[in-house]
Parts: structure tokens; C-alpha cells; sequence
């Protein structure tokens, strides 16, 4: 599979674009067991902090590095990971308090349009999804009547209902068969459907064991409509009682993604398949799943509109799909602050 690499233009286009850790005492940052806010809290003192995170390049690449780097240790934050497979299963843990912040890819955002989750900072703009045909599938409309495999409520249920409205088709016209995202790979390679869609690294693997196998389409298909994001979010509660402390992770963020973005990808790579015992190769594969922006390009655009511009985007596409029924201003569950103060 040819790296994909996203167009310099695609700003301009959008413009007109993870065994949860257990919950004691997550939330309020610790801090409050002492009666302490966070403004309140010393330089000595530790901030230990749930993340969850997907087991790919995309997840990681940047907290990654902020770890190894020490950029968040600086700020006075002990980041304990925690892998889940999807957005909407780390939304729920957020719920139940196991997760203090997590990672989210396109297809979970619905959710925080909906309310349940509050971005803080915007990761990157994907091209890691796609929908893939098995042997004689060469084209959207080759996929009608068969048999689809797709995980619901994520970017793959995402990337499908966008490539399949491109053709004049909806889910009723394929054998929509919805499981569980690490599934989609084996269901296709086995040759139990016809078709998936999915995200990288699935699509990868997919593509260098299915013979006759086709890429259909990619998040760039839809660029100049459409855009994929990746964030970083946190329940409203949590938002509204710890700002301080998402201020740090996200300054913290933003620098890893600084050292990231500036072509240090081997580097990351390493940490990357470390973390989620990947083979080296498997995860630098992946490099050029995203335009991996700089913290600087995050706080810039959230000060001067860019950032609300591709969220902006981004719901208005969900509304399109019927995916959210809801339409609140994107300020009401978007952070731009914490971006913008966070890069000064």
C-alpha cells in the first residue's frame, strides 16, 4: 500500500477540516482529598492522570513523545495509559470515572456533539480510514448487496455511510454486518465478507494479506466536502472542574506534537510499537496515516478560527448523515481556549 500523505491544502479545503485504571480519586485531580483546587496546588505536587488510547500510530504519536520526552513530567503530570479498542468505549469509561482524558477518532465525535464528551485539543486530521473490497470489489458501487464489515458509532460506520452516499446508496443497499473494530481484519482475511471498513492499522494488514484486495476509498476520497478528526476530550464535568490541569496536558501535548510533526518518525515509531507491542514496521507504516500538526498550527488556528472551522465541518457532515440530530455551536463542547492559552 502507498503511504498517504495529505495534501498541504486540505486547511484551506475545510475552511470555505483508549484494563481501565481504577477510578479512585481521578477526578478533581486528586487534589481535592487535601480540600485543594487545582490553582491551589504546588510545583512539587504529582498530577496523576487516566488516559485511555487506541493501539495505533495515530493515538499515540504525540503523548507518546510527550512522555519520553518528560514534557509532561515538567508540568507536574504522571501519565497512566490505558488501551481500549475504540472512542465510544473510552467515552463510557470517562462515565463510570476509570478515564480521566482519552483519545477519540472521527466517528466518536457524534458523541461529543451530543454532549457526552468535551474536546480540549485537537489531535490531527486523519486519512487512516478507508473501506476496502475483497477480490472483484473494484468500486463503491461494486459493493451492493454484499456483505460489509464495520464497527458502529466509529469512524469505520463513518467512512462507510460517506462512501456509500457518494454513490447514490445507503446501509440498506449492502449486508451491513457490524463487530467489533479488532475483528474487521480477520472477517475479511478469512473471507467471512466481502468488504470492511476500517481504520490503520487494520487497513494496512487487510491490504497486504487479501489478495485482489482494493482500497475504495480513503478519507482524502472526501476532501473537499468532508473532514476526519482525531481529538482529545474529557467528560464536561471533568472539563469544568480541572482546567488548569487540562491547560498542562495539552502545553504538554502540544510540544510532543512539535517534536513529532517535525519528521522524527522513526523515533516515535519505536515508542509507538513499545507501548503496544507492535512490530517496528507495522507502526512506521502508519506515518502517513494523518497531516500531523503542530501544537503551534492547533493554538494558532483555535485563536484565529481555523480549528472552529473544521469542527464546524465536521458536524455539519454528521448532521447531514443523520448521525447527530442535535446542532449546537461548537464552542458549547469544543475547548478553543485551553488550545489557544496552552500554545502561549
Amino acid at each position: 500500500m502507498k503511504k498517504k500523505l495529505l495534501a498541504a491544502g486540505l486547511a484551506a479545503a475545510m475552511m470555505l477540516s483508549l484494563a481501565a485504571c481504577g477510578g479512585d480519586g481521578a477526578q478533581g485531580d486528586r487534589a481535592t482529598d487535601s480540600g485543594t483546587d487545582d490553582t491551589e496546588q504546588t510545583s512539587q505536587e504529582t498530577i496523576t492522570l487516566n488516559v485511555a488510547y487506541m493501539p495505533n500510530y495515530g493515538s499515540l504519536w504525540s503523548v507518546m513523545t510527550a512522555i519520553e520526552k518528560g514534557y509532561f513530567e515538567e508540568e507536574g503530570i504522571q501519565v497512566e495509559l490505558t488501551e481500549f479498542q475504540d472512542g465510544p468505549t473510552i467515552i463510557s469509561a470517562m462515565e463510570s470515572g476509570s478515564i480521566d482524558i482519552g483519545y477519540i477518532g472521527q466517528g466518536a465525535h457524534k458523541l461529543c456533539v451530543e454532549g457526552n464528551a468535551t474536546i480540549f485539543a485537537l489531535s490531527h486530521i486523519s486519512n487512516g480510514d478507508a473501506v476496502i473490497g475483497g477480490s472483484g470489489i473494484e468500486s463503491i458501487e461494486d459493493l451492493a448487496g454484499k456483505t460489509v464489515a464495520y464497527s458502529s458509532g466509529t469512524s469505520s460506520q463513518d467512512i462507510l455511510e460517506t462512501a456509500l452516499s457518494s454513490a447514490g446508496m445507503t446501509m440498506d443497499d449492502i449486508q451491513a454486518t457490524d463487530m467489533a473494530a479488532e475483528n474487521i481484519p480477520t472477517a475479511i482475511i478469512s473471507g467471512s465478507v466481502d468488504a470492511a471498513a476500517t481504520w490503520s492499522p487494520g487497513t494496512l494488514t487487510i491490504l497486504d494479506e487479501v489478495d485482489g484486495a482494493t482500497e475504495l476509498c480513503d478519507n482524502l476520497t472526501f476532501k473537499d466536502t468532508t473532514v476526519s478528526l482525531a481529538s482529545w476530550i474529557c467528560t464536561p464535568s471533568y472539563a469544568e472542574e480541572n482546567r488548569d490541569t487540562l491547560v498542562k496536558f495539552t502545553r504538554a501535548l502540544f510540544r510532543g506534537m512539535d517534536y513529532a510533526a517535525d519528521e522524527n518518525y522513526e523515533e516515535v515509531a519505536q515508542w509507538v510499537a513499545d507501548q503496544t507491542a507492535t512490530d517496528y514496521d507495522t507502526v512506521y507504516s502508519q506515518r502517513g496515516d494523518a497531516d500531523w500538526l503542530t501544537g503551534n498550527e492547533v493554538s494558532t488556528g483555535a485563536a484565529d478560527g481555523t480549528v472552529e472551522g473544521y469542527y464546524t465541518t465536521q458536524k455539519q457532515n454528521l448532521l447531514d448523515q443523520g448521525a447527530v440530530t442535535v446542532d449546537p455551536p461548537v464552542t458549547d463542547y469544543v475547548m478553543l481556549d485551553i488550545m489557544t492559552e496552552a500554545g502561549e
